[in-house]
Order: structure tokens, then sequence, then C-alpha cells
């Protein structure tokens, strides 16, 4: 099998996620990317939707992880991500990125981030 993969990038949510008792009380932006990874072929030979994960359901799968639910760790974050997106949809694998641009750091930054990879290949 190929790399095919549909990509979701630049997904901005708010969340409240963090070590520190501001970072749960008050909340900051997130930043996600999810890589579906799977086999296009049929979808592409097709130009049939139905052979794909739909992109909207996947979107709210991630917000709703993002925005309903708390964690210290970006890393913890990224992986009930991936976990919930690899249970739910026919993919081969998942990479999730999650940015953090407000980290409580002080410093120059774009951000603070992790990436995972998780299933078959992975």
């Amino acid at each position: 099998m190929g790399k095919d993969k549909i990509i979701l990038a630049g997904m901005q949510f708010y969340g409240k996620h963090g070590v520190f008792p501001e970072e749960k009380s008050m909340g900051q932006k997130f930043i996600i990317d999810v890589e579906l990874s799977l086999d296009l072929r049929r979808a592409g030979a097709t130009d049939d939707i139905t052979h794909l994960p739909n992109y909207a359901d996947v979107y709210s799968t991630v917000k709703g992880i993002v925005t309903q639910k708390t964690f210290n760790l970006i890393e913890a974050l990224a992986e009930a991500i991936a976990q919930q997106v690899l249970s739910t949809y026919r993919i081969d694998q998942v990479t999730v990125r999650v940015r953090k641009p407000h980290a409580p750091i002080s410093g120059i930054f774009d951000y603070m981030g992790c990436e995972i990879v998780r299933g078959l290949k992975a």
C-alpha cells in the first residue's frame, strides 16, 4: 500500500489542558493536525464519498476531545485523539500533532507541541 493520506490541518479549538491551575481554569487555544493514512484508490477511482471517512465527522471527533476533556499533558491529549480516531474510522494509521502556541514558558516561540503516530504500521 502507498502512503495515501487525508489531512485535516490547523484545526483550532479552545481547551483546558496543562499542568498549571491557570491553564485548567482559563484555558487556551490548541492547534491540531490529524493525518489519516488509508488506501484512497477506491475513492479516487469511483469518485464516491462513501469510500472515505467523513471529514466533518473526524473534525467533530477531535473537537469533542479537545473541548470537552481535560488533560495535564498535550501528549495525553494527542493519545486520546489518536485512539478515538483509530477506533471510530476505517483507517490504517493516524498521525496527530498538537500545538500549544501559548504555553506558559518564558521565551519567544511559535508553539510547543508533540506528534504521535498510531496504528497498524506505527
